[in-house]
This record gives structure tokens, C-alpha cells and sequence, in this order.
């Protein structure tokens, strides 16, 4: 960060990601290059015309591609023809210089035409200055105080501008509008969260929580809450077979990892799998979710947490049992429009398996692009709720619903 600052201080930022290189060395340009490329960066060919002009006035031997190799012997007229001709570059946004001091060459006057081009230009400039720093002082002196940015290390340079370019790209973008979603119902939300408070429950209930969803029509799967084994059978008639059951308790925080969570049950199965969780969580006395199984879709996690001055952070990746595990998630600071809830989706590492992967169909990522939205405004409206966890959240071609979740306030 200290080090991109003090190119931020002394340089404008790159309109763009398109980098001409001059160097008086190889192995250090090469290091710049694949430092630059690998962050997305491009180094992209010379136009006839640059060629022809570093043709006439660089040293026959000197290479005239982009990297432009000045060669050892380079003097302040190389170096000023290739800034030069960089700077008359419509195709480049930025220079990187590699400039090591040979002996044999007059380093103050290159220093002195690289800190002229520097104060002219609109392009910006960042150096890697390769030297004896106890030799070399004057040549270090002219470039700081025609405010070069110098680094020791080529691969330094590189990240800093590989950092402003980043910047330019951020600044330039279109991140459109907030949606504000007008079929919500903010008086039942708050109702549901009034009531949590009253009974001074840290988390919501599945019924308070799946209520809250609905609220903010967030598509969750099928729902009932039912006490007890002869209720469920109901529920669950009405929902549909095959059925979900998870228990429902305050005081239990992973329902899988205790046998809290029965799926694709049957009719002739209901009544026993709730009467067996009932003697499994006595002490508990809970209640039990009876929800519709959805099958075969990409688990997801949505989420929202409290982050001190910044409101809410929103997060999306991959969910399921393994989500602290594989930690493949993104983060946006509400208010969310749709294009950085896309951008957050297209950010994880996992991002080919909802697009489509190894013959497999992608989900829908625009319902999954409203659901974050739609986060985002519960959240923004209700900033009482500290941490929400819609997890999995069931994705599928058509269909994007969400299955468990817990929220905290």
C-alpha cells in the first residue's frame, strides 16, 4: 500500500490497462512483464509509425517492440526517443521504465530527460531504479524531485501501477442505479423483528425468519412449524412430499452436525422422524421446521453482517456445510446495485460452476442478482439485524430458492 501511494502521490492515474516498457536490461523487464500481465495488464504492440521513429534514432541493435530495449549503452537521447514516442502513443495508457546506471553512460542527463518527459506528459511514468544507491546519488536526486516514483525491485513497480491502473478502472466504472424494490412489506418486517426484541431472543425463530423473508419477497422453499409429530404429518400433506425436517432451537447453531436436519422424507416416514427428533432434543424443547425438499441444485450462501462506519456488508459465494471451509466468498457494501451484485458473483472462484461447467447447466444469476439486492435493502431498512446467513441458498436453472437461514439481532 506504501509503496502504490507514492506513485498515487507524484502520477495521474492510467486511463487505461495498455503499458509501453523501456528498459537498459532483460532480466528485469522480463520480471515487469510477467508481474503486469499476470494482474491483467497488456503490453501491446508498437504502431508502425513508433516503430519507424525508434528505428531512426534508437542504436541498430536496440529492440523496438514493446518492451523497447534500450540496450546497456542506452544514453538521454535513447531514453527520450522512446519516452517520447510512447508519449505520441494513442495505444498506451502508462510507462514503465527498468533503468539501471552503467558506468559507461552519463545516468544524470537520462535521469534529467526522464524527469522533463515526466513533468509533461499526461501519461504516467513509475521507475525501477536498479543502482548503488551510495554511488549514484545525483541520478536519484533528479528523478525524486521531478517527482519519478523509483522502486528498487521491478516487480515493486509493476504492482504500483498495476494498483492505480486498478483504480482508473474502478473510477471508470458504471455502477448504475440502486434499486429499491416497491412490493416489500417494511410493517410486517419490522413487526416480526419488534416481537424477536420483546422476547429478547438474540435470533429469530424459522417462523420469524422465514416470515421476514417473505416479507421482502426473497423466495424461500416451501414452510410450516409445527410442535410435534401429528402436526407435521399435516404440514407436510399440504407442502407436499417429499419433505424437509429441521429442528428449530435458539440454543442450536449447526442442526447438521447434531442430526437436526432429516431430508427427503416420505409420507410414511414423517411422523417418525419428528417423534425420534422430539427424544433427541427434549432438553431443548423445540419446535420443527417441515419444508419442502428441493434436490439437485448448486448450494449458495447469502448473507449480511454489521461492520462498524460501514453499515452492512453483504456476501455471496459458495455455501453448504463445507462454506467455512472452502471460504469462496465476495463482499459489497449495501447499498448494492445490480452491477456490483454481479460483479460480487462473477468474483468467486467457483463463478464457471453457475455459469455452466464440464456439460452441467448454470443457475439462474439473475434471480440470485435479486436476492442480493433485496438483502441489501432488508438490511439497509431494517439495521437493527446483525448478521443473516441465507445458507444454502438452492440454485438451480430456473429456479433460485432459499432453504435455511438464521439471522441474528
Amino acid at each position: 500500500m506504501c509503496q502504490a501511494a507514492l506513485a498515487f502521490a507524484n502520477q495521474p492515474v492510467p486511463k487505461g490497462g495498455n503499458v509501453g516498457v523501456i528498459t537498459n536490461t532483460g532480466g528485469p523487464a522480463i520480471i515487469a512483464v510477467d508481474e503486469l500481465i499476470a494482474a491483467g495488464l497488456k503490453l501491446p504492440p508498437l504502431s508502425k509509425d513508433c516503430e519507424k521513429t525508434l528505428k531512426e534514432k534508437l542504436h541498430p541493435a536496440a529492440s523496438i517492440d514493446n518492451p523497447i530495449d534500450l540496450l546497456a549503452t542506452g544514453s538521454a537521447d535513447h531514453f527520450r526517443a522512446a519516452l517520447d514516442a510512447l508519449e505520441d502513443e494513442p495505444g498506451i495508457d502508462s510507462i514503465l521504465i527498468n533503468f539501471v546506471t552503467p558506468f559507461f553512460v552519463d545516468t544524470d542527463s537520462i535521469a534529467k530527460q526522464i524527469a522533463e518527459v515526466d513533468k509533461a506528459t499526461a501519461k504516467p511514468i513509475v521507475c525501477n531504479l536498479m543502482t548503488d544507491k551510495r554511488q549514484w546519488t545525483e541520478t536519484i536526486r533528479i528523478l525524486k524531485e521531478g517527482g519519478v516514483p523509483c522502486y528498487s525491485f521491478p516487480e515493486t513497480a509493476a504492482r504500483a501501477l498495476v494498483a492505480m491502473t486498478r483504480y482508473g478502472e474502478l473510477k471508470a466504472r458504471e455502477f448504475g442505479e440502486v434499486k429499491t424494490f416497491d412490493d416489500v412489506d417494511r410493517e410486517k418486517a419490522k413487526k416480526i423483528i419488534q416481537g424477536a426484541k420483546d422476547a429478547k431472543r438474540e435470533f429469530l425463530s424459522a417462523e420469524d425468519v422465514f416470515g421476514l423473508l417473505e416479507s421482502y419477497n426473497i423466495p424461500v422453499a416451501k414452510w410450516n412449524v409445527v410442535e410435534c409429530g401429528d402436526e407435521a404429518i399435516g404440514a407436510a400433506s399440504e407442502i407436499g412430499f417429499p419433505v424437509a425436517v429441521k429442528v428449530d432451537s435458539e440454543k442450536i447453531i449447526h442442526k447438521h452436525d447434531v442430526g437436526g436436519v432429516v431430508v427427503n422424507i416420505g409420507e410414511d416416514k414423517i411422523k417418525s422422524v419428528v417423534d425420534g427428533m422430539e427424544k433427541k432434543f427434549l432438553k431443548e424443547k423445540p419446535r420443527y421446521l417441515v419444508q419442502e425438499y428441493v434436490p439437485q441444485g448448486l448450494e449458495l450462501i447469502v448473507g449480511a453482517k454489521t461492520e462498524e462506519r460501514l453499515g452492512h456488508l453483504v456476501v455471496f459465494g459458495m455455501g453448504g456445510v463445507q462454506v467455512e471451509l472452502l471460504k469462496d466468498v465476495a463482499f459489497g457494501i449495501t447499498p448494492l446495485t445490480a452491477f456490483e451484485a454481479k460483479e460480487m458473483m462473477s468474483s468467486i472462484k467457483s463463478y464457471p460452476l453457475l455459469s455452466g461447467f464440464r456439460g452441467k447447466k448454470g443457475v439462474n444469476q439473475d434471480k440470485l442478482v435479486e436476492i442480493i439486492q433485496r438483502v441489501s435493502q432488508l438490511v439497509a431498512d431494517i439495521p437493527i439485524i446483525k448478521e443473516m446467513d441465507l445458507n444454502p441458498v438452492i440454485a438451480q436453472e430456473e429456479r433460485v430458492c432459499v432453504v435455511d437461514a438464521r439471522i441474528g439481532i
